[in-house]
């Protein structure tokens, strides 16, 4: 099995490396893994004749550094050679195929996704002496997901910020190899610059020119379907909606049938028909003549209403993961329990609307933020990008583990807790008051030391500038 993987990827490169020089058909890997294309798309169409020079250029010259290393580091380069060839063949059929539901884009994009998978499970198991290598690779592979973006609402940024944004988050390891091997040894320096050039500006460019606004599908052309890997006949068609009205009563009323129902109701009621059979309320029956009522509210019915679930009423609460990148917690009210145990660097964590409530994320996520939010606690381990803090009242977040920065916008309210390893976070703060940051003591047994962040400032015109320092206060 391994044997004929590694002769398909040898395949593949071979073929890679050979477009520059016979500019002939696109390389694309199918699904049984033999090659073949439209070569009428292939060698006429601009879009794909851009991807040939991406392909040829940027991957070409990742290879050729990657066979300097060999070993593991050549290994994943083959892999990324194998998902631009997977990627060029679902371009080159997206102009023959009409857009799929989401069902049937999932088994569309199923072989590129199979290559992904392919270079994630490199990066499992016991952590070799070249993990950057492998992680920056795999990681850089989440940017090929633009192929999927079919619109606005479809949950994703638009393609160009989709290259940008993924390729952010692989450059973490990529710069671990340029830092580590910067005096050591040149060829994986290359390596390093030639990945991050296959992806911005290479990507990025050839994205931004010719797919902008996602990709462009045959209206005319045959379902997707009939490409993608076959899931069992599709069922039966769910049976059409009863009709809410009967044929009587769809019927449109004419106005001089509204006026004389009408007239026929004010008839009655003047006549007293209506109300003949209702009972008189005599003065015993009154609530302010009842002896058996008061207006105090009683213990237990008190316990009874606080034992009611409390709802945000701006919507139903929601803690979900969306699109498999964004965690969506909203509108969660006096939840205490709240976790997100099973996140990785590459998802971000989104928290509106929450009240009394606290909530634990387990593990790296690319970025928090929290927005109009009242009383809410936040533990979080990592974060790879900026935790945020967005329009809310008295919240407390604690990190334990690393954030590169922290934001305070429009907040009235913040307890911040860093451990020692985040003592070096940026913290930025605009329109906010009452911002408290706790540190640890000096020593491992020391209390924590809390610092207020200054919220007013003094401006001084001195020598043609101002000079701007922080309002300090003390105690009497």
């Amino acid at each position: 099995m391994e044997e004929d993987l590694i002769k398909r990827l040898e395949a593949a490169v071979t073929r890679l490396e050979g477009i520059s020089s016979n500019g002939g058909g696109v390389v694309s890997v199918s699904r049984g893994g033999d090659f073949s294309i439209d070569d009428d798309v292939a060698s006429s169409d601009p879009s794909i004749l851009a991807y040939d020079d991406l392909i040829s250029q940027c991957v070409g010259r990742a290879l050729t550094a990657a066979e300097k290393i060999g070993g593991v580091v050549l290994d994943v380069t083959k892999v990324v050679a194998e998902a631009f060839a997977s990627q060029k063949e679902l371009l080159v059929r997206i102009k023959q195929t009409q857009k799929p539901d989401l069902a049937g884009l999932a088994g569309f994009l199923k072989p590129l996704n199979d290559v992904t998978m392919k270079a994630n499970a490199m990066t499992e198991g016991k952590r070799s002496d070249f993990f950057n290598h492998l992680k920056a690779a795999s990681d850089s592979l989440s940017a090929l997901a633009w192929i999927a973006f079919t619109g606005k609402d479809c949950g994703m940024s638009m393609p160009i910020a989709h290259v940008e944004e993924s390729w952010q988050m692989a450059e973490f390891y990529n710069n671990k190899v340029l830092v580590e091997y910067r005096n050591k040894d040149a060829d994986h320096v290359e390596w390093a610059k030639a990945l991050k050039e296959l992806y911005v500006p290479g990507l990025r460019d050839y994205v931004k020119s010719q797919y902008p606004l996602g990709p462009v599908w045959n209206a005319s052309g045959k379902p997707a379907t009939a490409t993608a890997p076959a899931k069992g006949p599709p069922g039966a068609p769910a049976p059409p909606p009863a009709p809410l009205f009967s044929s009587e009563s769809s019927k449109p009323s004419s106005s001089s049938n509204q006026k004389q129902g009408m007239s026929a109701v004010f008839q009655q009621l003047s006549s007293g028909a209506v109300t003949s059979g209702l009972r008189k309320v005599t003065d015993d029956m009154k609530t302010k003549n009842r002896t058996d009522r008061s207006g105090a509210v009683s213990a237990i019915e008190k316990e009874t209403r606080a034992s009611k679930p409390a709802f945000s009423k701006t919507g139903p609460p929601k803690m979900e993961l969306q699109m498999g990148r964004k965690w969506a917690v909203e509108n969660q009210i006096g939840k205490k329990d709240l976790v997100i145990s099973e996140c990785d660097s590459k998802q971000s964590v989104y928290i509106f609307g929450c009240k009394d409530s606290v909530l634990q994320i387990q593990g790296k996520v690319n970025n928090i933020t929290i927005d109009k939010c009242t009383k809410m606690g936040v533990v979080f381990t990592d974060v790879v990008a900026a935790f945020e803090i967005v329009n809310c009242n008295n919240v407390e977040v604690q990190c334990q583990g690393s954030a590169p920065t922290v934001s305070v916008d429009n907040t009235t309210g913040c307890q911040l807790y860093l451990n020692k390893d985040s003592l070096e976070t940026a913290i930025t703060t605009a329109k906010s008051s009452e911002i408290n940051v706790m540190v640890p003591g000096a020593t491992p047994d020391g209390d924590w030391v809390e610092h207020a962040l200054p919220q007013q400032y003094n401006h001084v015109f001195t020598e043609g500038k101002f000079e701007t320092t922080p309002v300090s206060h003390s105690g009497a």
